[in-house]
Formats: C-alpha cells, sequence, structure tokens
C-alpha cells in the first residue's frame, strides 16, 4: 500500500512539472521567441500608443473612417447599459461577452433593426442602392468581434470616404487592397479586409494633413 501510494505521489508530482511548468513555460518562450506579435495580441499602434489589436474589432462612427460590421456585443466594450449601480447606488461594469444576437430570419427585432441600419447606410452613402449593399455590412459575426468586412463592402464605402476626407478614390482603393488578405492557405475562408489598419492609414494622410 505504501509504495502504491509513494507511486501515485511520484507521478502526481511530475506530471505537475511538467504539464504546470515545462510545458507552458517552454510554449511561452517558443512563442514569444518566434511569435512575439501574435503572442502578445497582435497589436497595432499609432503614434507610438496601442490602439487596438487586428484581431479585435471595433466601432467606426467618424464619417472620415470606414465602418466595419454590425456587433451585437458592441465589440465587447463599455457602453452606458453596461454600467449599473449597486445596491449602495456605485457604479460597476455589468460586463458583456462575444457572440451573436442569435435572432432568426423571421424575427421582428432583427428585420427592424436591419431596415434601420440600411435606411441609415442609404442616407450616409448617396448614390448607393439598397441591393447593392453587401451583406456583410448589415449582419453581425458569429463572434461579434469581427475586424475584418469584405473587399466589396470596403469598396461601396470609398465615395463617401473620400468626400469626408478629401482622400481620392484611387488612393482609398489602394490602401484597401494593401490591407486586403486573401483566403487562408489559399482555400479557407473569403478574402477580407482589416478595417483598423485602412482606417489608421486614413488618420495618419488626415494627421499629415493636420486635419486630425
Amino acid at each position: 500500500m505504501k509504495d502504491m501510494i509513494k507511486k501515485s505521489v511520484l507521478l502526481s508530482v511530475v506530471l505537475i512539472v511538467l504539464c504546470g511548468l515545462i510545458y507552458p513555460l517552454t510554449m511561452t518562450l517558443i512563442s514569444q521567441a518566434l511569435f512575439n506579435k501574435k503572442a502578445n495580441g497582435s497589436m497595432v499602434s499609432f503614434n507610438g500608443k496601442e490602439v487596438g489589436s487586428e484581431l479585435i474589432g471595433q466601432s467606426f462612427t467618424d464619417k472620415r473612417f470606414f465602418r466595419t460590421r454590425v456587433s451585437s456585443s458592441n465589440y465587447n466594450t463599455y457602453t452606458k447599459a453596461d454600467l449599473k449601480p449597486d445596491s449602495k447606488g456605485n457604479v460597476a461594469y455589468a460586463g458583456v461577452t462575444s457572440g451573436s444576437a442569435n435572432l432568426g430570419p423571421s424575427n421582428p427585432a432583427l428585420m427592424n433593426r436591419v431596415k434601420q441600419d440600411m435606411a441609415e447606410f442609404l442616407r450616409s452613402h448617396p448614390g448607393i442602392k439598397a441591393g447593392d449593399i453587401p451583406t456583410d455590412l448589415l449582419t453581425s459575426s458569429a463572434s461579434g468581434l469581427d475586424p475584418n468586412i469584405s473587399p466589396k463592402a470596403a469598396m461601396i464605402q470609398v465615395g463617401a470616404v473620400s468626400k469626408a476626407t478629401n482622400i481620392s478614390s484611387k488612393d482609398l482603393k489602394n490602401i484597401i487592397t494593401k490591407n486586403t488578405e486573401g483566403r487562408t492557405l489559399g482555400i479557407i475562408g473569403e478574402p477580407r479586409v482589416n478595417v483598423l489598419k485602412v482606417n489608421l492609414e486614413i488618420a495618419n494622410i488626415l494627421k499629415n494633413k493636420g486635419k486630425l
């Protein structure tokens, strides 16, 4: 019995050291050495300050910038609705999560939201027809954190952004092309445009012109 207990304890200690210390530390060292940027969240900087991650979307409401997809979780950021007072009147962050609203196509709430977003898009993008608006600009992703839109969804915004920024359509299209990723491994997914990277290039142009 004592011999069995001794072996069990020894095995537990060995596994704790291997799985709880050596393996995590080895993986951390390898990732930091070979994939430093990705291991640290793929952060993006502007003017020496981290402003976001390539992997997580943000909401852009300024008409000078490209808009991204609808997010049911508001891209997991603070909103007034997330700030709720406790029994003592102290305000604390209530917390939000990633994910979609999981509303079916026939759900009135989804239909009304899409109609409102479509109407707002058409008002801010004169000359665009409702049938020309790409689906991804009116629907949320499964995660609610998607940082990308389709190339078509980016191109359809060029006219409005050009008018708001005085940046030529040609230059904006070049920025979109520069920040378009192809299918993963050439076969997985669809081509996509990283909205944060595109908007940061616009912000840099505006900054150099003294308009930001």
